[in-house]
């Protein structure tokens, strides 16, 4: 038995699988707080720009959703949830970003992921995220 096969459909899947509605949940409302409140206090978020620790994170996403996201959403699909220990995570995604009155087939909009989650508390945080533009057909 792998050490995944362990957790696969457990209630830890499940969380972990929550968090990414949440994220889709927080971009929604364009909420830079709940957005960070999903990331671990020292997280790294590669995206648009390298992004260190909460703060980073709720301070780009604020300015985002004053800016460039403002009005926009995130549609995210985990694609796979692997357990390398307890307490320890990773997400593989396909995304894509929906924009009022742009077609949700733009190719420039949609987006593969990694995600490394933890477990802290009970709960489980994104500690690195890292995505880069989809190229693929097979979104």
């Amino acid at each position: 038995m792998t050490r995944n096969a362990v957790w696969e459909g457990s209630e830890e899947e499940a969380a972990v699988r929550a968090v990414v509605k949440e994220v889709e949940a927080a971009w929604a409302e364009n909420d830079a707080d709940a957005f960070a409140a999903l990331f671990d206090e020292d997280a790294t978020l590669i995206g648009d720009a390298y992004m260190r620790g909460r703060e980073g994170v709720r301070g780009f996403m604020a300015q985002g959703f004053e800016g460039p996201y403002k009005g926009t959403g995130v549609v995210v699909e985990p694609l796979e949830v692997r357990f390398v220990r307890e307490g320890v995570a990773l997400v593989f995604t396909r995304g894509r970003v929906e924009i009022p009155g742009v077609p949700a087939d733009t190719d420039d909009l949609a987006f593969f992921a990694t995600c490394v989650m933890v477990r802290r508390d009970g709960g489980w945080l994104i500690a690195a995220y890292q995505n880069s533009k989809a190229t693929s057909a097979d979104l």
